[in-house]
């Protein structure tokens, strides 16, 4: 019942920047977390950064101190800005949301994925 619609990946330059943005569309009754997952070809999926409802952050050790994760909670958009960016960020990234939907069930959505390709 919640579709989450993300921009922003291409490709850039080691050292360049990035902004990730994810919005989503349909309904629901309460939004607890958002975040940014990313996976590699290969790899398991694995935490970016997650912000909560509350305001709390949680970072991977590799995105601290390059990547912010911030909320418009106008909009209920989530942001990922990214700086620094290294070969080691190349992945699929996968916004998701964890939310009380319109059917009354605590659930998590996925988006489809924006690739984010750093060159070398």
């Amino acid at each position: 019942q919640v579709d989450l619609v993300e921009s922003g990946g291409g490709l850039v330059q080691t050292g360049g920047s990035l902004r990730l943005s994810c919005t989503p569309s349909g309904s629901f009754f309460t939004l607890y977390f958002m975040g940014w997952y990313r996976q590699a070809p290969g790899k398991q999926r694995e935490l970016v950064a997650t912000v909560s409802n509350s305001g709390q952050t949680n970072y991977a050790d590799s995105a601290k101190g390059r990547f912010t994760i911030s909320r418009d909670s106008a909009a209920n958009t989530v942001y990922l800005q990214m700086n620094s960016l290294k070969p080691d960020d190349t992945a699929v990234y996968y916004c998701m949301t964890d939310v009380r939907d319109r059917s009354y069930r605590r659930q998590t959505y996925w988006g489809q994925g924006t690739q984010v390709t750093i060159s070398s």
